[in-house]
Protein backbone atom coordinates (compact mmCIF):
# COMPACT_ATOMS: atom_id res chain seq x y z
CA UNK A 1 0.00 0.00 0.00
CA UNK A 2 1.42 3.26 -1.27
CA UNK A 3 1.52 5.84 1.79
CA UNK A 4 1.18 9.06 1.45
CA UNK A 5 2.51 12.55 2.84
CA UNK A 6 1.18 16.11 2.60
CA UNK A 7 4.33 18.25 3.41
CA UNK A 8 3.25 21.05 1.31
CA UNK A 9 -0.36 21.36 2.35
CA UNK A 10 0.46 20.84 5.79
CA UNK A 11 3.75 23.60 5.53
CA UNK A 12 1.93 26.95 3.26
CA UNK A 13 -0.87 28.77 2.97
CA UNK A 14 -3.91 27.27 1.45
CA UNK A 15 -7.04 28.33 0.19
CA UNK A 16 -10.10 28.58 2.67
CA UNK A 17 -12.83 27.91 0.53
CA UNK A 18 -13.33 24.27 -0.15
CA UNK A 19 -16.05 24.34 -2.83
CA UNK A 20 -14.35 23.56 -6.25
CA UNK A 21 -15.97 26.62 -8.80
CA UNK A 22 -13.73 28.20 -10.95
CA UNK A 23 -12.10 31.70 -9.16
CA UNK A 24 -9.50 34.63 -8.31
CA UNK A 25 -7.68 32.44 -5.21
CA UNK A 26 -5.69 34.74 -2.60
CA UNK A 27 -2.62 34.47 -0.83
CA UNK A 28 -2.63 30.92 -1.38
CA UNK A 29 -0.40 28.28 -2.43
CA UNK A 30 -2.81 25.90 -3.14
CA UNK A 31 -6.50 24.88 -3.16
CA UNK A 32 -8.54 21.31 -1.78
CA UNK A 33 -9.75 19.53 -4.87
CA UNK A 34 -10.95 15.92 -5.38
CA UNK A 35 -10.64 14.26 -9.13
CA UNK A 36 -13.80 14.18 -10.44
CA UNK A 37 -14.93 9.95 -10.25
CA UNK A 38 -15.12 8.32 -13.95
CA UNK A 39 -17.22 5.83 -15.63
CA UNK A 40 -15.33 2.73 -16.50
CA UNK A 41 -11.51 3.35 -15.90
CA UNK A 42 -9.25 0.70 -17.83
CA UNK A 43 -5.12 0.44 -17.77
CA UNK A 44 -3.65 1.23 -21.60
CA UNK A 45 0.13 1.29 -20.19
CA UNK A 46 2.26 1.97 -16.92
CA UNK A 47 6.06 2.06 -16.57
CA UNK A 48 7.56 -0.64 -14.45
CA UNK A 49 11.01 1.34 -14.27
CA UNK A 50 8.70 4.18 -12.81
CA UNK A 51 6.43 1.98 -10.42
CA UNK A 52 9.73 1.20 -8.87
CA UNK A 53 10.57 4.19 -7.83
CA UNK A 54 7.94 4.40 -5.11
CA UNK A 55 8.34 0.74 -4.77
CA UNK A 56 5.40 -1.09 -6.28
CA UNK A 57 6.15 -4.27 -8.18
CA UNK A 58 5.08 -3.86 -11.51
CA UNK A 59 2.25 -6.47 -11.29
CA UNK A 60 0.34 -4.73 -8.91
CA UNK A 61 0.07 -2.02 -11.62
CA UNK A 62 -2.61 -4.54 -13.32
CA UNK A 63 -4.68 -4.97 -10.43
CA UNK A 64 -8.53 -3.19 -10.02
CA UNK A 65 -7.01 -0.90 -7.33
CA UNK A 66 -4.50 0.57 -9.06
CA UNK A 67 -6.35 1.43 -11.75
CA UNK A 68 -9.15 3.00 -9.32
CA UNK A 69 -6.63 4.69 -7.75
CA UNK A 70 -4.60 6.34 -10.52
CA UNK A 71 -8.31 7.40 -12.33
CA UNK A 72 -9.14 9.16 -9.46
CA UNK A 73 -12.10 6.75 -8.17
CA UNK A 74 -10.04 6.12 -4.94
CA UNK A 75 -8.79 8.32 -2.73
CA UNK A 76 -6.10 6.72 -0.62
CA UNK A 77 -5.95 7.03 2.87
CA UNK A 78 -3.37 10.06 4.57
CA UNK A 79 -4.03 11.98 0.80
CA UNK A 80 -5.35 15.68 0.83
CA UNK A 81 -6.09 16.09 -2.93
CA UNK A 82 -5.29 19.71 -4.08
CA UNK A 83 -4.83 21.70 -7.17
CA UNK A 84 -1.42 24.32 -7.22
CA UNK A 85 -1.97 28.02 -7.53
CA UNK A 86 0.40 30.06 -9.66
CA UNK A 87 0.64 31.95 -12.67
CA UNK A 88 2.76 32.73 -15.28
CA UNK A 89 3.75 34.66 -18.53
CA UNK A 90 2.17 33.00 -21.55
CA UNK A 91 3.48 33.93 -25.08
CA UNK A 92 5.65 36.65 -23.40
CA UNK A 93 2.86 38.34 -21.88
CA UNK A 94 1.39 38.17 -18.14
CA UNK A 95 -1.87 36.18 -17.83
CA UNK A 96 -2.03 36.60 -14.21
CA UNK A 97 -3.71 33.76 -12.32
CA UNK A 98 -3.29 30.48 -14.42
CA UNK A 99 -2.77 27.16 -11.73
CA UNK A 100 -3.71 23.59 -11.82
CA UNK A 101 -6.73 23.55 -14.34
CA UNK A 102 -6.79 19.71 -14.65
CA UNK A 103 -4.10 17.94 -12.32
CA UNK A 104 -4.66 17.20 -9.20
CA UNK A 105 -1.57 16.33 -6.67
CA UNK A 106 -2.59 13.25 -3.97
CA UNK A 107 0.76 14.31 -2.19
CA UNK A 108 4.13 12.82 -1.69
CA UNK A 109 5.96 9.40 -1.35
CA UNK A 110 8.93 8.84 0.02
CA UNK A 111 10.66 5.75 -0.95
CA UNK A 112 12.60 2.87 0.78
CA UNK A 113 15.31 5.16 -0.09
CA UNK A 114 14.09 8.03 1.76
CA UNK A 115 13.75 10.03 -1.66
CA UNK A 116 10.37 11.95 -2.22
CA UNK A 117 8.12 11.71 -5.13
CA UNK A 118 4.76 13.99 -5.78
CA UNK A 119 2.21 12.27 -7.43
CA UNK A 120 -0.39 13.88 -9.94
CA UNK A 121 -3.15 13.38 -11.70
CA UNK A 122 -3.27 14.97 -14.86
CA UNK A 123 -6.96 14.94 -16.78
CA UNK A 124 -8.79 14.36 -13.59
CA UNK A 125 -11.65 16.99 -13.60
CA UNK A 126 -12.02 20.37 -12.87
CA UNK A 127 -10.32 22.41 -10.63
CA UNK A 128 -10.76 26.21 -8.94
CA UNK A 129 -8.33 27.09 -11.65
CA UNK A 130 -10.07 25.65 -14.64
CA UNK A 131 -11.69 28.95 -15.18
CA UNK A 132 -13.73 27.85 -18.19
CA UNK A 133 -12.51 24.10 -19.04
CA UNK A 134 -14.15 20.81 -18.10
CA UNK A 135 -10.48 19.97 -16.34
CA UNK A 136 -10.48 17.10 -18.44
CA UNK A 137 -7.66 15.70 -21.26
CA UNK A 138 -8.16 13.30 -23.93
CA UNK A 139 -6.48 10.16 -25.02
CA UNK A 140 -4.61 11.76 -27.91
CA UNK A 141 -2.61 13.92 -25.24
CA UNK A 142 -1.73 12.03 -23.28
CA UNK A 143 -0.60 8.80 -25.05
CA UNK A 144 1.79 11.61 -26.12
CA UNK A 145 2.63 12.36 -22.60
CA UNK A 146 3.46 9.28 -21.32
CA UNK A 147 5.80 7.93 -23.97
CA UNK A 148 7.11 11.20 -24.49
CA UNK A 149 8.42 11.87 -20.85
CA UNK A 150 9.50 8.16 -20.17
CA UNK A 151 11.56 8.35 -23.38
CA UNK A 152 12.96 11.62 -22.10
CA UNK A 153 13.96 9.83 -18.92
CA UNK A 154 16.17 6.78 -20.84
CA UNK A 155 17.39 9.37 -22.82
CA UNK A 156 19.12 11.38 -19.71
CA UNK A 157 17.20 14.25 -20.02
CA UNK A 158 15.85 15.33 -16.49
CA UNK A 159 11.62 15.26 -16.61
CA UNK A 160 8.79 14.41 -14.94
CA UNK A 161 8.06 10.76 -15.21
CA UNK A 162 4.92 9.25 -16.30
CA UNK A 163 3.99 6.44 -14.10
CA UNK A 164 0.41 5.12 -15.78
CA UNK A 165 -2.21 6.33 -18.64
CA UNK A 166 -5.90 5.17 -17.99
CA UNK A 167 -8.86 5.52 -20.43
CA UNK A 168 -11.82 6.79 -18.21
CA UNK A 169 -15.06 5.39 -20.66
CA UNK A 170 -16.02 8.52 -21.13
CA UNK A 171 -15.87 11.25 -24.21
CA UNK A 172 -14.48 14.49 -24.25
CA UNK A 173 -15.17 17.24 -26.71
CA UNK A 174 -12.20 18.99 -27.90
CA UNK A 175 -11.38 21.24 -30.92
CA UNK A 176 -7.79 19.92 -32.00
CA UNK A 177 -7.92 22.35 -35.21
CA UNK A 178 -8.98 25.53 -33.39
CA UNK A 179 -11.41 26.03 -36.30
CA UNK A 180 -14.80 25.75 -34.93
CA UNK A 181 -15.44 22.29 -35.39
CA UNK A 182 -15.52 20.13 -31.85
CA UNK A 183 -15.10 16.26 -31.68
CA UNK A 184 -15.61 13.70 -29.13
CA UNK A 185 -12.39 11.81 -28.30
CA UNK A 186 -11.59 9.66 -25.53
CA UNK A 187 -11.48 10.94 -22.19
CA UNK A 188 -7.66 9.84 -20.45
CA UNK A 189 -5.66 10.65 -17.52
CA UNK A 190 -2.09 10.23 -16.76
CA UNK A 191 0.01 9.84 -13.74
CA UNK A 192 3.00 11.82 -12.99
CA UNK A 193 5.91 11.98 -10.69
CA UNK A 194 8.38 14.14 -10.18
CA UNK A 195 10.70 15.50 -7.13
CA UNK A 196 8.29 18.49 -7.25
CA UNK A 197 5.70 20.08 -9.48
CA UNK A 198 6.57 24.02 -8.31
CA UNK A 199 7.23 26.22 -11.70
CA UNK A 200 8.71 29.58 -11.76
CA UNK A 201 4.75 31.06 -12.13
CA UNK A 202 4.39 29.97 -8.20
CA UNK A 203 6.52 32.60 -7.74
CA UNK A 204 5.42 34.87 -10.13
CA UNK A 205 1.84 35.30 -8.89
CA UNK A 206 2.65 35.69 -5.26
CA UNK A 207 4.95 38.47 -6.29
CA UNK A 208 2.74 39.73 -8.83
CA UNK A 209 0.21 40.13 -5.97
CA UNK A 210 2.58 41.25 -3.52
CA UNK A 211 1.74 38.47 -1.21
CA UNK A 212 5.54 38.93 0.04
CA UNK A 213 4.54 36.97 3.48
CA UNK A 214 3.50 33.81 1.34
CA UNK A 215 5.69 34.33 -0.70
CA UNK A 216 8.58 33.93 1.59
CA UNK A 217 6.58 30.90 2.84
CA UNK A 218 6.80 29.32 -0.07
CA UNK A 219 10.55 30.33 -0.83
CA UNK A 220 11.91 28.88 2.34
CA UNK A 221 9.67 25.59 1.36
CA UNK A 222 11.47 25.58 -1.62
CA UNK A 223 14.89 25.91 -0.20
CA UNK A 224 14.10 23.11 2.46
CA UNK A 225 13.13 21.09 -0.20
CA UNK A 226 16.30 21.22 -2.13
CA UNK A 227 19.23 18.59 -0.16
CA UNK A 228 22.20 20.52 -0.93
CA UNK A 229 21.09 23.92 0.29
CA UNK A 230 21.25 24.59 4.24
CA UNK A 231 17.50 24.41 6.26
CA UNK A 232 15.75 27.48 7.40
CA UNK A 233 13.40 28.06 10.15
CA UNK A 234 10.25 30.18 9.49
CA UNK A 235 12.18 33.18 11.42
CA UNK A 236 15.30 33.15 9.84
CA UNK A 237 17.20 36.58 8.99
CA UNK A 238 17.11 38.36 6.50
CA UNK A 239 21.17 38.09 5.91
CA UNK A 240 20.27 33.51 6.07
CA UNK A 241 17.20 33.86 3.78
CA UNK A 242 19.13 35.85 1.31
CA UNK A 243 22.31 33.76 1.00
CA UNK A 244 20.43 30.48 0.50
CA UNK A 245 17.61 32.32 -1.63
CA UNK A 246 20.73 33.17 -4.40
CA UNK A 247 22.22 30.00 -4.27
CA UNK A 248 18.53 28.72 -4.81
CA UNK A 249 18.07 30.79 -7.83
CA UNK A 250 21.68 29.76 -8.64
CA UNK A 251 20.86 25.72 -8.56
CA UNK A 252 17.48 26.50 -10.85
CA UNK A 253 19.67 28.75 -13.61
CA UNK A 254 22.44 25.98 -13.94
CA UNK A 255 19.96 22.78 -14.27
CA UNK A 256 18.06 25.14 -16.71
CA UNK A 257 20.90 25.64 -18.61
CA UNK A 258 22.00 22.31 -18.33
CA UNK A 259 18.24 20.94 -19.59
CA UNK A 260 18.47 23.68 -22.50
CA UNK A 261 21.86 21.89 -23.51
CA UNK A 262 20.01 18.48 -23.77
CA UNK A 263 17.06 19.56 -25.88
CA UNK A 264 19.15 21.47 -28.31
CA UNK A 265 21.85 18.82 -29.10
CA UNK A 266 18.65 16.18 -29.35
CA UNK A 267 17.08 18.55 -31.14
CA UNK A 268 13.83 18.41 -28.93
CA UNK A 269 11.26 21.41 -29.55
CA UNK A 270 9.08 22.15 -27.03
CA UNK A 271 6.84 24.24 -28.52
CA UNK A 272 5.22 26.15 -24.90
CA UNK A 273 8.31 27.53 -22.87
CA UNK A 274 6.06 29.71 -20.92
CA UNK A 275 6.77 30.71 -17.43
CA UNK A 276 3.95 28.17 -15.94
CA UNK A 277 5.61 25.68 -17.98
CA UNK A 278 8.92 25.94 -16.45
CA UNK A 279 9.91 23.78 -13.27
CA UNK A 280 12.54 24.58 -10.86
CA UNK A 281 13.76 21.33 -10.18
CA UNK A 282 15.37 21.79 -13.57
CA UNK A 283 13.54 19.55 -16.05
CA UNK A 284 10.88 18.99 -18.88
CA UNK A 285 7.13 19.45 -17.87
CA UNK A 286 3.98 19.56 -19.71
CA UNK A 287 4.20 17.85 -22.67
CA UNK A 288 1.74 19.64 -25.03
CA UNK A 289 2.85 20.37 -28.42
CA UNK A 290 6.26 19.25 -28.83
CA UNK A 291 8.66 17.98 -31.55
CA UNK A 292 11.68 16.80 -32.51
CA UNK A 293 13.84 18.66 -35.47
CA UNK A 294 14.12 16.33 -38.49
CA UNK A 295 15.33 18.94 -41.31
CA UNK A 296 17.25 21.40 -39.78
CA UNK A 297 15.06 24.85 -39.48
CA UNK A 298 16.20 27.14 -36.35
CA UNK A 299 12.30 28.55 -36.66
CA UNK A 300 10.93 25.16 -36.59
CA UNK A 301 8.07 25.45 -34.04
CA UNK A 302 5.88 22.31 -33.41
CA UNK A 303 3.12 24.35 -31.98
CA UNK A 304 0.38 25.96 -34.19
CA UNK A 305 -0.48 28.69 -31.41
CA UNK A 306 3.08 29.79 -31.81
CA UNK A 307 3.70 29.73 -35.64
CA UNK A 308 2.81 33.73 -36.27
CA UNK A 309 6.17 34.46 -33.91
CA UNK A 310 8.01 31.88 -33.27
CA UNK A 311 8.43 32.63 -29.63
CA UNK A 312 9.03 28.81 -28.58
CA UNK A 313 10.83 27.69 -31.76
CA UNK A 314 13.77 25.08 -31.58
CA UNK A 315 16.70 28.13 -32.29
CA UNK A 316 15.05 30.15 -29.53
CA UNK A 317 15.01 27.95 -26.71
CA UNK A 318 18.05 29.15 -24.41
CA UNK A 319 17.31 32.69 -24.94
CA UNK A 320 13.59 32.02 -23.77
CA UNK A 321 14.94 29.86 -20.81
CA UNK A 322 17.29 33.00 -19.53
CA UNK A 323 13.96 35.28 -20.08
CA UNK A 324 11.97 33.27 -17.98
CA UNK A 325 14.83 32.96 -15.29
CA UNK A 326 14.87 36.69 -15.52
CA UNK A 327 11.43 36.50 -14.43
CA UNK A 328 11.73 34.84 -11.59
CA UNK A 329 14.69 36.91 -10.54
CA UNK A 330 12.24 39.68 -10.57
CA UNK A 331 9.81 37.56 -8.00
CA UNK A 332 12.73 37.02 -5.77
CA UNK A 333 13.52 40.91 -6.13
CA UNK A 334 10.33 41.56 -4.61
CA UNK A 335 11.42 40.05 -1.15
CA UNK A 336 14.33 42.11 -1.21
CA UNK A 337 16.72 39.03 -2.41
CA UNK A 338 20.02 41.36 -3.71
CA UNK A 339 19.74 42.34 -7.11
CA UNK A 340 23.43 41.68 -7.71
CA UNK A 341 23.45 37.94 -6.98
CA UNK A 342 20.40 37.47 -8.90
CA UNK A 343 22.13 39.03 -11.99
CA UNK A 344 25.52 37.28 -11.31
CA UNK A 345 23.10 33.58 -11.06
CA UNK A 346 21.82 34.86 -14.56
CA UNK A 347 25.47 35.58 -15.87
CA UNK A 348 25.96 32.25 -14.69
CA UNK A 349 23.19 30.81 -16.86
CA UNK A 350 24.67 32.01 -19.79
CA UNK A 351 28.25 30.90 -19.18
CA UNK A 352 26.94 27.28 -17.98
CA UNK A 353 24.43 27.30 -21.37
CA UNK A 354 27.77 28.18 -24.12
CA UNK A 355 30.62 26.13 -22.24
CA UNK A 356 28.27 22.68 -21.71
CA UNK A 357 26.57 23.27 -25.44
CA UNK A 358 30.16 23.51 -26.69
CA UNK A 359 31.12 20.48 -24.93
CA UNK A 360 27.98 18.35 -26.03
CA UNK A 361 28.41 19.19 -29.96
CA UNK A 362 31.97 18.09 -30.12
CA UNK A 363 31.31 14.79 -28.00
CA UNK A 364 28.18 14.27 -30.84
CA UNK A 365 30.81 14.76 -33.51
CA UNK A 366 33.41 12.23 -31.84
CA UNK A 367 35.52 14.78 -30.09
CA UNK A 368 36.35 14.61 -26.51
CA UNK A 369 36.68 17.74 -25.50
CA UNK A 370 35.91 21.60 -26.77
CA UNK A 371 38.96 22.98 -29.05
CA UNK A 372 37.63 26.16 -30.02
CA UNK A 373 37.91 27.73 -33.50
CA UNK A 374 38.85 24.60 -34.66
CA UNK A 375 35.76 23.05 -33.91
CA UNK A 376 34.04 26.41 -34.36
CA UNK A 377 35.09 26.22 -37.95
CA UNK A 378 33.33 22.46 -38.06
CA UNK A 379 30.08 22.80 -36.36
CA UNK A 380 29.75 26.28 -38.55
CA UNK A 381 30.37 24.66 -41.69
CA UNK A 382 28.19 21.67 -40.39
CA UNK A 383 25.36 23.41 -39.60
CA UNK A 384 25.12 25.58 -43.11
CA UNK A 385 25.10 21.76 -44.71
CA UNK A 386 21.77 20.97 -42.67
CA UNK A 387 20.16 24.36 -43.53
CA UNK A 388 20.95 23.47 -47.44
CA UNK A 389 20.30 19.67 -48.03
CA UNK A 390 17.61 19.13 -44.85
CA UNK A 391 19.97 16.26 -43.13
CA UNK A 392 17.95 14.90 -40.83
CA UNK A 393 19.19 15.73 -37.14
CA UNK A 394 19.03 12.07 -35.15
CA UNK A 395 19.47 10.02 -38.37
CA UNK A 396 22.83 12.38 -39.06
CA UNK A 397 24.55 11.85 -36.14
CA UNK A 398 23.74 8.81 -35.64
CA UNK A 399 25.12 7.72 -38.98
CA UNK A 400 28.13 10.04 -38.75
CA UNK A 401 29.90 7.27 -36.72
CA UNK A 402 30.06 5.06 -39.51
CA UNK A 403 31.93 7.39 -41.70
CA UNK A 404 35.33 5.27 -43.06
CA UNK A 405 38.34 7.05 -42.68
CA UNK A 406 40.44 5.80 -45.60
CA UNK A 407 41.02 7.88 -48.51
CA UNK A 408 40.19 5.49 -51.53
CA UNK A 409 37.44 6.18 -53.89
CA UNK A 410 35.39 3.58 -52.81
CA UNK A 411 35.16 4.74 -48.84
CA UNK A 412 34.09 8.31 -49.96
CA UNK A 413 30.98 6.83 -52.10
CA UNK A 414 30.29 4.92 -49.10
CA UNK A 415 30.21 8.10 -47.03
CA UNK A 416 28.60 9.99 -49.23
CA UNK A 417 25.89 7.65 -49.17
CA UNK A 418 25.68 7.31 -46.03
CA UNK A 419 25.32 11.00 -45.49
CA UNK A 420 22.55 11.25 -48.41
CA UNK A 421 20.53 8.67 -46.35
CA UNK A 422 19.77 11.20 -43.96
CA UNK A 423 18.59 13.98 -46.21
CA UNK A 424 14.66 14.78 -47.41
CA UNK A 425 16.04 16.52 -50.50
CA UNK A 426 17.35 14.78 -53.52
CA UNK A 427 21.37 14.67 -53.73
CA UNK A 428 23.50 16.02 -56.51
CA UNK A 429 26.39 17.01 -57.87
CA UNK A 430 26.39 20.16 -54.83
CA UNK A 431 25.77 18.34 -52.55
CA UNK A 432 29.05 15.68 -53.18
CA UNK A 433 31.41 18.47 -53.57
CA UNK A 434 29.99 20.10 -50.37
CA UNK A 435 29.79 16.86 -48.22
CA UNK A 436 32.69 15.77 -49.62
CA UNK A 437 34.64 19.02 -48.17
CA UNK A 438 33.33 18.70 -44.72
CA UNK A 439 34.21 15.35 -44.55
CA UNK A 440 37.95 16.12 -45.62
CA UNK A 441 38.20 18.41 -42.69
CA UNK A 442 36.64 16.42 -40.47
CA UNK A 443 38.31 13.19 -40.65
CA UNK A 444 41.57 15.36 -41.09
CA UNK A 445 40.69 16.82 -37.53
CA UNK A 446 39.97 13.88 -35.95
CA UNK A 447 43.26 12.38 -36.99
CA UNK A 448 44.91 15.18 -35.54
CA UNK A 449 43.74 14.78 -32.58
CA UNK A 450 44.81 10.89 -32.37
CA UNK A 451 41.30 9.91 -31.41
CA UNK A 452 40.74 5.70 -31.90
CA UNK A 453 38.01 4.93 -33.87
CA UNK A 454 36.95 2.63 -30.60
CA UNK A 455 36.97 5.90 -28.81
CA UNK A 456 34.98 8.13 -30.88
CA UNK A 457 32.76 5.55 -31.77
CA UNK A 458 31.93 4.73 -28.22
CA UNK A 459 31.51 8.60 -27.03
CA UNK A 460 29.45 9.12 -30.37
CA UNK A 461 27.34 6.25 -29.71
CA UNK A 462 26.48 7.35 -26.40
CA UNK A 463 25.66 10.89 -27.77
CA UNK A 464 24.01 10.36 -29.92
CA UNK A 465 20.39 8.27 -29.64
CA UNK A 466 19.21 6.21 -32.55
CA UNK A 467 15.54 6.19 -31.75
CA UNK A 468 13.47 9.48 -30.33
CA UNK A 469 9.92 9.51 -30.18
CA UNK A 470 9.05 11.31 -33.83
CA UNK A 471 5.54 12.75 -33.81
CA UNK A 472 4.47 10.57 -36.54
CA UNK A 473 5.11 7.59 -34.44
CA UNK A 474 3.43 9.08 -31.93
CA UNK A 475 0.25 9.60 -34.06
CA UNK A 476 0.22 6.08 -35.27
CA UNK A 477 0.36 4.95 -31.84
CA UNK A 478 -2.81 7.62 -31.31
CA UNK A 479 -4.56 6.27 -34.04
CA UNK A 480 -4.00 2.23 -33.06
CA UNK A 481 -5.22 3.43 -29.49
CA UNK A 482 -8.49 4.92 -30.76
CA UNK A 483 -9.71 1.43 -32.04
CA UNK A 484 -8.37 -0.05 -29.05
CA UNK A 485 -5.29 -1.42 -30.03
CA UNK A 486 -2.67 -0.58 -27.69
CA UNK A 487 0.05 -2.64 -29.62
CA UNK A 488 2.16 0.32 -30.82
CA UNK A 489 2.63 1.45 -27.68
CA UNK A 490 3.44 -1.57 -26.14
CA UNK A 491 6.14 -1.87 -29.06
CA UNK A 492 7.42 1.69 -28.17
CA UNK A 493 7.93 1.43 -24.41
CA UNK A 494 10.34 -1.33 -25.24
CA UNK A 495 12.26 0.43 -27.79
CA UNK A 496 12.22 3.74 -26.06
CA UNK A 497 14.04 1.75 -22.74
CA UNK A 498 17.08 1.89 -24.80
CA UNK A 499 16.87 4.39 -27.05
CA UNK A 500 21.02 4.65 -27.62
CA UNK A 501 21.24 0.90 -28.76
CA UNK A 502 20.71 -0.66 -31.95
CA UNK A 503 17.24 -3.07 -31.51
CA UNK A 504 17.73 -5.07 -34.40
CA UNK A 505 15.96 -5.42 -37.99
CA UNK A 506 12.46 -5.98 -36.09
CA UNK A 507 13.10 -1.82 -35.12
CA UNK A 508 14.13 -0.83 -38.16
CA UNK A 509 11.73 1.36 -39.07
CA UNK A 510 11.69 3.31 -35.81
CA UNK A 511 15.27 4.49 -36.88
CA UNK A 512 14.27 6.32 -39.74
CA UNK A 513 13.53 9.92 -40.94
CA UNK A 514 10.55 11.16 -41.15
CA UNK A 515 8.74 9.65 -43.87
CA UNK A 516 7.16 12.13 -47.07
CA UNK A 517 3.39 10.73 -45.81
CA UNK A 518 3.59 12.10 -42.31
CA UNK A 519 4.99 15.44 -43.92
CA UNK A 520 1.91 17.52 -43.51
CA UNK A 521 -0.30 15.21 -41.61
CA UNK A 522 -2.23 16.83 -38.68
CA UNK A 523 -0.42 15.35 -35.53
CA UNK A 524 2.80 14.34 -37.61
CA UNK A 525 4.05 17.30 -37.74
CA UNK A 526 2.58 20.49 -36.15
CA UNK A 527 -0.05 20.60 -33.35
CA UNK A 528 -1.95 22.90 -31.40
CA UNK A 529 -2.14 23.18 -27.87
CA UNK A 530 -5.53 21.27 -27.70
CA UNK A 531 -5.42 18.45 -25.15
Amino acid sequence: MIEFQSSFVEKLPGDTEFDNYPRQVINSCYSFALPKPVENPSLVAFSEDCARLIDIEPESCEDSAFVQIMSGNYIPAGTKPYAMCYGGHQFGNWAGQLGDGRAINFGEIVNRKGKKWSLQLKGAGPTPYSRTADGLAVLRSSIREFLCSEWMHHLGVPTTRALSIVTTGEEVLRDMFYDGNPQFEKGAIVARLSESFIRFGNFELLAARRELETLRKLLIYCINETPELSQLNEDCSFKELNKQSIEFFRSICLKTADLMVQWMQLGFVHGVMNTDNMSIMGQTIDYGPFGWLENYDEFWTPNTTDIPGRRYCYGKQPEVAFWNLYQLANSLRQLDIDEKSLIECLDDYKNRYIKSWQKTFANKLGFKKYLGNKHDLLINSLIDLFKKFGLDWTVFFRKLSLINFDPNKISKKANLKIIASSSYQKTDEGFEHKVNEWLCNYIYQIKSEKLSSEERIELMDATNPIYVPRNYLLQEAIEKAQKEDFSLIHQLMQIMQNPYTDQGPSCEQFKNKRPNWALNKPGCSSLSCSS
